[in-house]
């Protein structure tokens, strides 16, 4: 997991987060019923996350503005993959480190009992 980030929203993004958390009339049709605010706000929450590269359901306030938050940025499949990699890398370096120092204590322990 990644650890917490800070971000900024631009001014255009939080007019659209706003917009889209106001509620809206609703007349009596007979076509279904319409989305919550809470809906409609995690829907928006949801958009800027995808644009900005965030799990949306991590933001939270920092403190610093209306602008300002916190969020555990967003994996996708190419990071996915070159995470994975460098892990697999990482694992074969330190086992080959690990081998190598094996192998060194082991040819010094033979010297020692050749040369005795």
């Amino acid at each position: 997991m990644y650890p917490r980030t800070n971000y900024e929203m631009t001014q255009d993004d939080m007019n659209a987060l706003l917009d889209a958390m106001k509620s809206t009339p609703m007349i009596m049709l007979n076509c279904g019923s319409q989305r919550s605010v809470q809906e409609k706000a995690n829907a928006a929450w949801a958009r800027l996350g995808e644009k900005m590269g965030f799990d949306s359901d991590t933001a939270q306030p920092t403190g610093k503005g209306d602008r300002f938050f916190s969020a555990i940025p967003s994996e996708t499949e190419l990071h996915k993959t070159e995470r994975i990699a460098r892990e697999i890398e990482d694992e074969k370096r330190a086992t080959v480190k690990k081998l190598e120092g094996d192998i060194k204590a082991l040819q010094d322990k033979l010297s020692g009992i050749l040369t005795s």
